[in-house]
Order: C-alpha cells, then structure tokens, then sequence
C-alpha cells in the first residue's frame, strides 16, 4: 500500500457531488485538514444546451451560497422564481405566492446543475482541500478517535485516516450500510419524467405546480424562456408516455397542464426516475455522519432535496467552526455528531413529513377530498398567516438559522 503525504484528515467527505462538494467548500476558511473522495472525474463542459438539467435552490439556500462566496452562481445560468402558481386539476381554487409578500427579491433560483457544479468545483480546485478523484472506497474500519479508510485510486491503494467521515455518497449510499446504519423506504410507485420545455408565452419568472391524479406536475422558469419539467406519472404509465415522439408528448403534457402558458412548442431530451422515500434510521455512526441523499431522499414535490440537504452542510460547517478553534479540535467526536443530529431532526422531520403528505394528499383519486383539497388551496390564498407558514416552510426559514443560512461567513 502507498501513503499519500496527508493521509490524516480533520474531515474526510466521501461523494463530490453537490452535496459533498458545497460542503468542502463552507469548510474552506476554517483551516481544517479537509478531504474529498469522488469517484468520478469533474466534468467541464461548458458550452450551454437546451437540455441543460437544473436544479432549485430556495431563497434560503441562495443565502447559503452567498455566504460561500458563491454568488455569481446566481448571476450565471441562473433564474429568480418570482412567483409560483400551485393548482389541482379538475377543481376550482389556486395558490399564488409572490416575493414581494415576503419582502425578498425572489424565492429561489432555478440554476443549471452545468453552472453550479463549475463554481464549486472551480473553487475546490484552488483550495488547500486534498482531492481524490476519480477514486472509490473500499474499506473502512471505525476506530475510537478516527475512521481509516481503503481507497482505490488509478491502480494504487491508499491508506487514510479520518477524525470525522462525512458520507454525501448518495440515496444508494454503500458507506451508509458498511456503517450498519438501516433505512426506511416507501415506494411512491411514481416515475419522474424530466426535460426541458418551451411554451407559447414567456414564464416572467412563474413557478407552477399542478396536482394531478397521476401525480404532480412542476415547470420551473430557466434561462433563454426554458422551462424545467418534472412531469411524475404512475408507473405503469411511464414506458407508454416515454415512447411517444415528442408531438405526442407535448399534446398530452398540454392536456395535462392546460393553456396557461400557451401552447407548449418544444420539447428536449427526456430522462426518467423512480421516486421513494428514504430516510436514514441514524444520522451518524461512531466517527461517521451521513448528509444529504445518503440521509434523506425525497419526492421532488415543491422541491425540497437539495434545500434541504444544504441546510445541513450550513449546520454542520457552524459546528465545525467552533470546533476548529478549540485549543485541540476533534471534528468526531461524538458531542459534535449529537448537537448536529439534534439541530437537524425538526427540519428533517417537518420536510419529510410535508413532502409526503403533498405526494399522498394529491394523488388520492377520492372526489371529496379533490373538494377538501380545493378549499385549502384557496385558504393559503386568502390567509396570510397561513400563507407565510407555507412560504417560510418552502423558503428554507422555518427553523433557526445557522451561520452561513443568514449569510454570514465562518471563521475558526
């Protein structure tokens, strides 16, 4: 085996994706000994598609990435979500929430996963973080002051030695069953179908989600007058509908969604996935905490993952700075991996719990509770207590705020 010149680490992050990777960037100003194992090389590209996937950070998780030094993400392939429009097919009643209600410039952003994943890795790139990519692990022992891992990289074994894994390697984590930590799983027996659309009308910056019987439909406002669709059907309806050409598609999406918009005019590449619930039944074991997917995996309904996942890196990058600037710091120790779990579990548990109950509440084919369903979309309408609640909870600011969440930056 070969040992690398730093091969003992503060924190050592397994999974470089968006996840992973906005974490070592938070923990960049602490002057911790940070690590990051990816098993896949980063990708360039740059040159802007049509089918560009995106994703939605919320106002919350815009302050975040501000307080990393990452706001041009916002400026670059971004789109501020001004509005959003929330309906139910076959009845009457709408919701309609705007930023200027809560006094923001906007309530998220939708950004294109191309643009985010270059700044974050452009700012690893010029960072004092120890990068091992593309690599895999595979093996890991828990120790009583740190966790020593096998990696695998470019034909060389590695050995190397960790005070606190951070485990961001996915919803089909192989790290979260090494640790003996189970999960809970509930098949929606739903499939997303996801592209990119253009409609007859420009998007001025509005939101939608349709609930449908077959499931919910949402179309975020990109760039260059795109729409993000995220289109959830039964499964068993999925093979049917991927298989039409894209006239077909548009037709029954326009039968779907209606005329709001205009006629829908095209159509990008499609792509599918199967959606479930996955929640972890332990956010740590020993010196091993697990953040985002490897966590918790959630329906994409009102667009919760990746906020919420961020709210953990902001959480755990506060606690991490405090440790840092102990006399000794010990980045797992198990004091440190309670106060995270215990300051993440409200927030995990409320947007679990909303997620889900949406998905169930939307999708039940009962009429009267389609007429149940009508009266308390027109209540959050009409009642801004109500409404507020909801646009907090979807802001990301319902719970109290770590650092970074404010917009304030860390320091040791």
């Amino acid at each position: 085996m070969s040992r690398t010149a730093d091969s003992r680490f503060d924190v050592l992050i397994v999974g470089g994706g968006m996840v992973g990777a906005s974490l070592a960037v938070a923990l960049q100003p602490l002057g911790l000994r940070v690590g990051l194992v990816e098993s896949f090389a980063f990708e360039s590209a740059a040159q802007p598609a049509y089918d560009d996937r995106s994703v939605a950070l919320s106002w919350g998780s815009s302050l975040i990435l501000r307080a990393m030094g990452l706001e041009r993400v916002l400026q670059q392939g971004a789109e501020p979500i001004r509005s959003i429009h929330v309906s139910d097919r076959g009845h009457f009643g709408a919701t309609r929430l705007q930023a200027v209600q809560e006094g923001v410039p906007a309530l998220g952003y939708v950004v294109e996963s191309r643009v985010l994943g270059q700044a974050l890795h452009a700012r690893l790139a010029g960072s004092a973080l120890q990068l091992f990519q593309p690599a895999s692990v595979t093996g890991l022992q828990q120790q009583a002051d740190q966790v020593a891992l096998t990696v695998e990289q470019q034909e060389k074994t590695l050995e190397l030695q960790t005070r606190l894994l951070v485990v961001a390697d996915g919803a089909r984590s192989q790290l979260r069953g090494w640790l003996g930590i189970g999960v809970e799983e509930r098949d929606y027996h739903q499939t997303a179908v996801i592209a990119n659309v253009t409609t007859e009308l420009p998007h001025r910056q509005t939101a939608y989600e349709r609930f449908t019987p077959e499931g919910p439909l949402a179309l975020l406002p990109m760039t260059r007058e795109r729409y993000s669709l995220v289109w959830t059907r039964r499964r068993e309806q999925v093979d049917a509908l991927s298989g039409r050409d894209d006239a077909a598609f548009l037709a029954g999406l326009q039968q779907a969604f209606g005329f709001r918009q205009g006629q829908f005019l095209h159509v990008g590449q499609r792509s599918t996935f199967p959606l479930m619930l996955l929640k972890s039944a332990h956010e740590y074991a020993g010196r091993a905490l697990l953040i985002g997917n490897a966590s918790h995996a959630l329906h994409p309904v009102a667009g919760q993952g990746l906020n919420l996942a961020l709210r953990d890196v902001a959480v755990l990058a506060d606690l991490l700075a405090a440790e840092a600037a102990a006399a000794a710091p010990d980045c797992g120790r198990r004091e440190l991996l309670q106060a995270y779990a215990r300051e993440r579990r409200p927030d995990h548990a409320s947007v679990v719990g909303y997620t889900d109950s949406l998905v169930r509440l939307f999708s039940a084919g009962i009429p009267l509770l389609g007429h149940a369903r009508a009266a308390g979309l027109l209540a959050v309408d009409r009642v801004a207590p109500l409404r507020h609640l909801l646009m907090r909870q979807s802001m990301g600011l319902r719970f109290r705020k770590a650092r970074l969440a404010r917009g304030l930056g860390l320091r040791a």
